[in-house]
């Protein structure tokens, strides 16, 4: 969404999150771009949409306004058949001893993101882009809390720190993170954003994830390779027919959902969403 928007005009440093009021034209059209493309589920554009997040941009009181739009918006691109994904992503700093902020202040802060979006029309909710199991935890809590039946999804970002070896920035291991979010009740877990994975050690890392998911269903979504800087871009290499192959290989592994996270494009979108058919 992030790198959509700024090839919209979107500029370094404004809040992409005013667009859902500012221009939600605009990000309808994104949705329905990979819509098209056969993506079944739409993630909303509320990836910063927690209090603390939206402070940096001074938009602290329009949080319900903003993660509310956010899920309207979804919801009308995403059509009868397609799932609205409330998308949260991390607060951005760090849960006391190692921070400053409670428990309970970030219940606080992300009951009020969920239950807007929600209530613009969220099917489930997304934590997404985790590195700590206990910020995951008061997510999925908050998230059971608002609504009972709510499936919730949660994804961590991983790095590799040896070969076949994969924690988060947290140090966390894949099997305390996993175990973690499904003892705490989410129905899906996986990976998202991984620091510096190529497609292969998305791969690896699926299946040391199934291994551990117990009955939750496992999702994962590839950067678009591994990205490297280009000038002041950053670049993603991997082409639609290296994420196709690979989406056959998450298959195998156990994956049950596939996606695409940085630098993935409507086109990577339409080859996964062709490989993910040809097997069904």
């Amino acid at each position: 969404m992030g790198t959509q928007l700024l090839a919209r005009g979107l500029r370094g440093g404004e809040c992409g999150m005013l667009w859902n009021v500012d221009r939600p034209g605009d990000v309808r059209e994104i949705h329905n771009v990979y819509r098209s493309a056969g993506s079944d589920l739409i993630t909303t554009n509320s990836f910063g949409g927690s209090k603390f997040m939206l402070n940096r941009h001074g938009l602290v009181d329009r949080v319900e306004e903003l993660n509310r739009a956010a899920a309207q918006i979804a919801r009308a691109a995403s059509g009868e058949a397609g799932w609205v994904l409330g998308d949260v992503g991390p607060f951005g700093d760090f849960l006391e001893p190692v921070g400053e902020t409670t428990t309970d202040q970030l219940r606080d802060t992300f009951r009020v993101q969920i239950e807007a979006l929600l209530t613009g029309g969220a099917d489930a909710i997304l934590l997404e882009t985790m590195s700590d199991p206990a910020e995951a935890v008061v997510g999925i809590e908050v998230a059971k809390d608002s609504n009972a039946g709510v499936p919730v999804i949660v994804t961590y970002a991983f790095q590799k720190t040896a070969p076949g070896v994969f924690r988060t920035m947290m140090g966390i291991s894949v099997e305390e993170a996993i175990r973690r979010a499904t003892d705490s009740g989410a129905q899906i877990v996986g990976a998202n954003c991984g620091s510096q994975l190529d497609l292969k050690d998305y791969v690896e890392l699926a299946k040391q994830i199934v291994a551990v998911a117990d009955r939750a269903h496992v999702i994962i979504q590839p950067n678009a390779g591994s990205p490297r800087t280009e000038g002041d871009r950053t670049v993603y290499d991997a082409t639609p027919e290296q994420m196709a192959a690979t989406t056959l290989e998450l298959l195998a592994a156990g994956v049950k959902i596939v996606g695409g996270c940085c630098g993935t494009t409507s086109d990577h979108l339409s080859a996964i969403s062709r490989a993910l058919k040809s097997v069904r």
